[in-house]
């Protein structure tokens, strides 16, 4: 997945616009109306990181001035040791500051979660499971936290309502059952495409929706045994996915079990913000 400046830029203005309403009252009182060369790094602090996102930060930048030169010194989706950089600017001091906090904020949090989401791939490595992330993310962010967990190595769910046939809970409570939601969704569905995916709890649950035409199963909290059960019933006929209760701690015990996929939501809405600083350096040092 790709990350486009056009698909960020309202995000970044907004954000600019919320932290710099009017002026930057302490640099315009420091540096008044004069221009200072500056040069600034971005320094990976505390651990090791999964990089995610750089682009956004030199889109901030320019952003705010567009004469910004901005270097990136780390690939998207590598991982980046403690005391490494992750990019360079160089730039007037007053843009520097304007952009800092805005640019840092996305990114320690963009970074945060490739990071977390690495961490998920590589404990279900050599299982063939594919780790998915869901849509718990902050509001006005999807697209940003979606694309950071592709660059952690995982994959994306659905992006909206408006993408596929996911049918929950509620949905199965508000059309009657497992077999009249199934039923109305085959009925009104168009394309040979469009799969539907249902939500069970249970492994009567699971026959039922398999027995009524389901295309895929999520497994909603079951136990290691039992999505090992629910892959014998299935026996290959439909994809399966497994999500709720799952956590950096049991993970490789549910993709040992034998699903598809494994969609996680707090790769989204608890990843922690990765350790970055932004160090200001006098043009020739």
């Amino acid at each position: 997945m790709n990350l486009r400046r056009d698909e960020v830029q309202g995000l970044i203005r907004r954000a600019l616009a919320e932290d710099l309403p009017f002026w930057d009252l302490t640099s315009d009182l420091l540096l008044g109306d004069s221009s200072r060369p500056c040069r600034a790094e971005a320094l990976v602090k505390g651990r090791e990181l999964v990089a995610a996102g750089i682009p956004v930060a030199g889109f901030v930048f320019r952003e705010v001035d567009p004469a910004v030169t901005f270097t990136v010194l780390a690939g998207e989706g590598s991982r980046v040791p403690a005391g490494h950089l992750l990019f360079e600017l160089v730039g007037d001091a007053r843009g520097l500051l304007a952009g800092e906090r805005v640019a840092l904020n996305l990114l320690q949090h963009t970074c945060g979660i490739a990071t977390m989401t690495r961490a998920f791939v590589d404990a279900v490595a050599g299982t063939g499971v594919r780790i998915l992330d869901t849509r718990k993310t902050t509001p006005g962010l999807r697209a940003l936290e979606k694309y950071a967990v592709t660059a952690g190595g995982g994959h994306n769910h659905r992006f909206s309502l408006s993408d596929g046939i996911l049918i929950k809970e509620n949905h199965i409570t508000a059309a009657g059952g497992i077999r009249p939601a199934l039923a109305s969704a085959a009925a009104r569905r168009s394309g040979h495409l469009v799969k539907t995916e249902i939500e069970v709890t249970g492994l009567d649950e699971a026959r039922e929706a398999l027995d009524a035409g389901a295309d895929m199963l999520l497994l909603d909290n079951f136990s290691p045994d039992d999505v090992r059960r629910a892959v014998d019933l299935v026996d290959g006929r439909i994809p399966l996915e497994v999500s709720g209760g799952i956590g950096p701690d049991n993970v490789r015990a549910y993709a040992e079990a034998g699903p598809d996929f494994i969609s996680v939501g707090q790769l989204t809405h608890s990843a922690p913000a990765s350790d970055i600083s932004l160090l200001f350096r006098e043009p020739g040092d």
